[in-house]
């Protein structure tokens, strides 16, 4: 019974983000402090680009759009970037992959502990 009860848990903690909109971070700014958070479209991502003097922009972007010849286009005024997409809450931070970590090693741990007792 235990056992089916955490299989189940850990579903709905899987499918918890599916289906809805995100949130990203939005803000230009030279370093990695931005707090300011918006809601974004359905088929948006969190865009992360990073030009090569250091100013770095945090938006909502549509997924189809995160390509490099297509931010060059949006953004004329940056000569050479890097950029990041993805797709999960607040994915676009300085820290993101860090705190993605740390969530998914906690659900894992909750998970494996309520299969146990």
């Amino acid at each position: 019974m235990k056992f089916s009860v955490g299989i189940f848990v850990l579903t709905c903690f899987t499918l918890l983000g599916l289906g809805s909109a995100i949130r990203c971070y939005s803000c230009k700014d030279y370093t990695a402090s931005c707090s300011k958070q918006r809601d974004c479209s359905y088929d948006d991502a969190c865009l992360t680009l990073t030009e090569r003097g250091g100013m770095t922009y945090r938006q909502c972007l549509k997924y189809s759009d995160c390509e490099y010849g297509r931010l060059g286009q949006m953004f004329p005024q940056v000569s050479s970037f890097t950029f990041k997409c993805c797709n999960s809450d607040l994915c676009n931070s300085a820290h993101s992959a860090a705190a993605s970590s740390l969530i998914g090693a906690l659900a894992s741990v909750v998970a494996t502990w309520w299969v146990t007792h």
